[in-house]
């Protein structure tokens, strides 16, 4: 079915697009493992028919449908999409009504707030140092405010920002990018390393209480243990 074809379906039929999102499977070869890629795509807010793949033992009919890649991908009218990135275009290109998450900031910026606290966290000796460095910059640019948030006829001046999400009240793609990996990185670190982010980062910790308040974040959550199982080679060297 051509790409106009399945919209003007869905338009005059009102229905959802039967879309199968293969995920990678916790620790319990059934439930749905830590995976900050497939949760990304269920922040999107999409009615998917969930598949959980063993990737130990990964299924034949699963390996001819996509062979050589890993979860997650999706299947749609016999078509696999396997590259995240093309999945959340396709998903943005059949998700048009607005009744579904706008997946594109208005502030570019939003798109590489907090991009390299991920990329920072690791399993070393500097791993506070390091973290901790990357957190304070984030926690800047969620405690800065946005152009939209200043009003340039007020003679009040806003010094911090009360946005709850990266490029403002509502989830972005941004956001549904960002907020697994934080998550993952607030786990595991308290659970390995016994650090936790300051309190004293308002910023941080109002963007994760919003988060955690919304369903498309929390109910899409690995479970704290499938976190770190993932992670466990994360855990200090003993001395």
């Amino acid at each position: 079915m051509a790409l106009s074809m399945l919209l003007n379906w869905l338009k005059e039929e009102n229905k959802e697009p039967l879309i199968e999102l293969l995920v990678k499977a916790g620790s319990d070869s059934e439930s749905i493992g830590n995976c900050p890629f497939s949760q990304r795509l269920f922040m999107i807010r999409v009615v998917f028919s969930v598949t959980t793949v063993d990737l130990k033992r990964k299924p034949a009919d699963l390996q001819n449908l996509a062979p050589g890649t890993h979860p997650p991908f999706i299947s749609f009218n016999s078509e696999v999409k396997t590259d995240v990135s093309k999945i959340e275009e396709f998903l943005e290109e059949v998700l048009c009504s607005p009744k579904y998450l706008k997946l594109s900031p208005k502030h570019p910026e939003s798109n590489t707030a907090g991009m390299d606290i991920f990329v920072k966290f690791s399993a070393n000796e500097a791993l506070e140092k390091d973290l901790l460095k990357t957190v304070q910059k984030l926690d800047k640019y969620l405690n800065s405010p946005l152009p939209d948030e200043i009003d340039n006829n007020s003679i009040e001046d806003i010094k911090f920002s009360t946005r709850k999400f990266l490029d403002g009240n509502e989830m972005t793609l941004a956001n549904c990018n960002l907020l697994p990996k934080l998550h993952i990185v607030k786990v595991v670190a308290k659970k390995y390393h016994n650090f936790d982010i300051p309190k004293e980062m308002t910023g941080i910790w109002r963007y994760l209480t919003n988060a955690y308040s919304r369903d498309e974040f929390l109910n899409t959550c690995p479970s704290d243990k499938e976190v770190e199982i993932a992670y466990s080679d994360a855990k200090r060297p003993t001395k």
